[in-house]
């Protein structure tokens, strides 16, 4: 995927289109040479699906679409030509929106409900915490901030990311 990049001062955005909505990726360049990255919000289902070109669509299943999330911004880390690996990136701010389970029903099965928002809570945190101690285990833990909301605009993923990291050069 090629990137239209614009630069403005110590910025740069890396986005699609003419009349993008977002920027995939935003840099700011620090007074040492480091590169202060905002990774934008996506999620393992329709977004992954998008920017990997997957065949299939992951459906509330953090174990699965967690990693996906990562695996985007990695590509588009190599697309941007910023870096080749999330290993050379040290996360800052990780913050998680979790999306409420599209089923079962909360007013036909409310305890099934219960038990399905329990899951997805249970799930989320050993993907992302195995996640940076498989794939990261040299890089700090991230602050994260998690906000549960009644959904977001992708119906087929459990949750949202959205990060801010730091390519140190100096």
């Amino acid at each position: 995927m090629a990137f239209n990049v614009k630069k403005r001062g110590k910025l740069t955005y890396y986005y699609q289109g003419d009349r993008p909505v977002l920027s995939a990726l935003v840099t700011e360049e620090q007074g040492d040479g480091d590169l202060r990255i905002h990774f934008a919000g996506l999620t393992g289902g329709y977004s992954a699906k998008g920017v990997l070109e997957l065949d299939e669509l992951v459906t509330m299943d953090p174990h699965r679409e967690i990693p996906l999330v990562f695996a985007c911004w990695e590509k588009w880390l190599r697309d941007a030509g910023i870096a080749e690996s999330l290993r050379e990136i040290d996360f800052i701010e990780m913050h998680a929106f979790g999306c409420q389970p599209k089923s079962p029903n909360p007013l036909v099965d409310p305890a099934g409900y219960v038990a399905e928002q329990q899951r997805l809570r249970t799930a989320y945190a050993e993907a992302y915490s195995g996640y940076f101690a498989d794939h990261l285990p040299d890089n700090g833990v991230p602050c994260r901030f998690t906000v549960h909301l009644v959904d977001v605009p992708d119906q087929a993923a459990s949750y949202e990311f959205y990060s801010v990291g730091l390519l140190q050069r100096s």
